[in-house]
Parts: structure tokens; C-alpha cells; sequence
């Protein structure tokens, strides 16, 4: 498609390989050229990975939906005395895996949750050993950022003491949640009793120096500016610059059901997902995958974002809680069979990642 203008530059630019400027970023989250963008983002898509698509067979594991967070934006949390609180036990947590594993091409564990408000460090890292224990080929990512710093705090450790003990443990690598917007403003608006965007990005340097790899995201759609969300693919571009440490980056739309913000926002349409997938690719130059999360973006849509620069569609889940709270419309689990075909109709080549992505 022809473009004239900012368009026709930053076109220019991204074919010739330069890095486009946060000015860049705001022309294109102003473009309504949507078949354009989207052409541009898969023609980096192909050049950095070919036509390969990973997905993985995981289980999640969400421990426990009891947390003293209560972010604005989430449906999962609860206080310790809400209908529909819950804490999984150790032995729950096993027959959850047991259950998934007898997908014989299970390959990892996905295990996040709430921060609980009694729970000792100790409480999740026994989670992580005995998990690790009793299935010792299946990969582990675990826990977002925002986790990590609370482990840090409850425990009076250092992060680094922290991430060293669950490496130890059995933890492999670090889930990409938590990031939500990386912006003070939004931070304190929405979820004042987490982690800050800084600490959630030294939880992942910390990770990184230490050799283990961590995974980024965004959470967009609620009350955070354009220029925000640019600046956010900003700070995520700089600390992989600096560590490069980052595997893949997902796109998250805000799911608005059950939420506090129900009242006040509308979920996310298909061209604002699509474009959000097609700039991160185009900002993002040093991430090599950009994950559509079919889970809250739903299948279709997350099949059509293959052709808008993203390369990795997720996994099999087995039985996800956290966004099918917030009204997620997808199925809970997928087949693998399922996955493999809606990645080869969109033209694209599965590769199954060992979990670990």
C-alpha cells in the first residue's frame, strides 16, 4: 500500500533496519492504515524468524487467587474471606500436574498467583521444589516480576537472594506479567500495592545477570495514554539492549469483566489488538518473538495477528483461572492438534518450544 509523509519515512526506515524513535511509535499508533502496518510488522516478522510459529503443551499452575494487591484492572484476586477464594495445597497443586501430564507431550509448568498474605517464601518455594521433584522434565517458569519483589519483601531478602533460592529450587525461568504499564501515573492509579515499574524491570535485570531468562509484556486498553504505551515498548527495548535477557513479548488487551473498571471501559477491539502486535514488532527490533495470546485475544484473532508480526501463539494452558475471571471468551485449554492447525492455516510452520517460552 502506498503512504505518503511520516508513514512513507518510518516505512523507509524499518526496511533499511534503523530504530524507530518514540515519535515513530506515536505516528504509528496514530495510522489508520491498518493493512499497511500490519504488512510492515510481518515483513519484519519474516526476516527475523522466517515462517516458523512456536507454541508449547503447558499446564498452569495459579496457586492461589488470595492477594493483597487488589489491582483495579484484575478479576482474579480476592481477599482471604471473598465467595471463591482459594489456596491450593501441595497435593493440589501435584494432582493438577498429574492431570495434565497425561498429555504425554507436556513439556512445562506455567505457575503464578496471587500474593498471598500469609504465605511465607518458603510456603512458594517448597511449591517450585516439589514440583520440580516430582516432574523433573518438565520446565518451570515461574512467577511475574511483581511476585519476585514480593517474595523479596515478606522474606527480607535481597531479589538477587531470592531468584538464587528458587533457581535452586527448580525455577527455570520467569513469566512476563506484572509489567502491566510501565508508568508511574498508571501504577498508582491502578495497582499502588505492587511492585513499581522500576522494580519490576531490576527484578528482570536481576534475573538476567543471573541466567535466567524472563519474559516481557504490556497490559493496554484500560486507562493508559498512546504515549504511554510507547514509552513502555521503550523501557522494555532499553533494558534489552542492556541484558538481552528478554525471550519473548506478549500483548495483553485488558479484559474489563468483573473487573473495577467494568463500569467505566470497553474492551479492546480486533484493530486495536492487531495494531498493538504490529507496532511492538516494529519497536521491539531487538525481541525476536512477539507472542499473540490467543487466550484474551481469542483464537481467531489471535491466528489473524500471525500475519500482523507475531510468531509465537502460547500453549495448550490445560486449565487457565486468572483471565477467564475478566470474562475471557476462549476455551480454558486448547489440543495441541488444534494449535498445530491454526498455525499451519495461517501459512505458518509449528514448532513446539519445550515450554520454556
Amino acid at each position: 500500500m502506498f503512504v505518503r509523509g511520516e508513514l512513507e519515512k518510518i516505512e523507509r526506515k524499518v526496511l533499511r533496519g534503523e530504530r524507530l524513535t518514540r515519535e515513530d511509535g506515536l505516528e504509528l499508533f496514530a495510522c489508520h492504515e491498518l493493512s499497511w502496518l500490519g504488512a510492515l510488522a510481518d515483513s519484519v516478522r519474516k526476516k527475523i524468524c522466517g515462517d516458523t510459529v512456536y507454541y508449547n503443551v503447558n499446564c498452569h499452575v495459579n496457586l492461589t487467587n488470595i492477594c493483597v494487591a487488589r489491582c483495579k484492572f484484575c478479576a482474579f484476586g480476592r481477599d482471604a474471606d471473598n465467595r471463591g477464594a482459594y489456596a491450593m495445597t501441595l497435593d493440589d497443586a501435584i494432582d493438577l500436574v498429574t492431570e495434565a501430564s497425561r498429555d504425554p507431550h507436556l513439556t512445562g509448568l506455567h505457575i503464578v498467583s496471587g500474593l498471598h498474605p500469609t504465605w511465607s517464601f518458603d510456603h512458594y518455594v517448597e511449591f517450585v521444589e516439589t514440583l520440580h521433584k516430582k516432574f523433573p522434565a518438565l520446565h518451570v517458569k515461574g512467577f511475574t516480576g511483581v511476585e519476585i519483589q514480593h517474595f523479596a519483601e515478606i522474606s527480607g531478602l535481597s531479589v538477587e537472594e531470592v531468584l538464587i533460592r528458587l533457581k535452586a529450587a527448580g525455577l527455570q525461568s520467569i513469566a512476563g506479567g506484572g509489567a502491566e504499564i510501565l508508568s508511574g501515573r498508571v501504577r498508582n492509579l491502578l495497582c499502588p500495592k505492587k511492585a513499581t515499574a522500576d522494580q519490576w524491570l531490576n527484578v528482570a535485570r536481576t534475573a538476567h545477570r543471573l541466567g535466567i531468562k524472563t519474559n516481557a509484556s504490556m497490559l493496554y486498553g484500560h486507562i493508559e495514554t498512546l504515549a504511554e504505551r510507547v514509552n513502555h515498548l521503550i523501557r522494555l527495548r532499553e533494558l534489552q539492549d542492556e541484558t538481552g535477557g528478554f525471550q519473548t513479548f506478549i500483548c495483553f488487551p485488558f479484559l474489563p469483566k468483573n473487573t473495577a473498571l467494568e463500569r467505566d471501559i470497553k474492551q479492546t477491539s480486533m484493530w486495536d489488538d492487531l495494531r498493538t502486535i504490529a507496532i511492538a514488532r516494529l519497536m521491539l527490533d531487538n525481541f525476536r518473538n512477539i507472542k499473540a495470546y490467543w487466550v484474551m485475544l481469542t483464537v481467531p484473532v489471535a491466528q489473524v495477528a500471525l500475519s500482523f508480526g507475531a510468531n509465537d501463539i502460547d500453549g495448550t494452558i490445560h486449565r487457565e483461572n486468572i483471565l477467564h475471571d475478566a470474562g475471557a471468551t476462549s476455551p480454558r485449554s486448547l489440543a495441541e492438534n488444534k494449535i498445530i492447525r491454526i498455525i499451519r492455516e495461517a501459512g505458518r510452520v509449528p514448532v513446539a518450544t519445550g515450554g520454556n517460552a
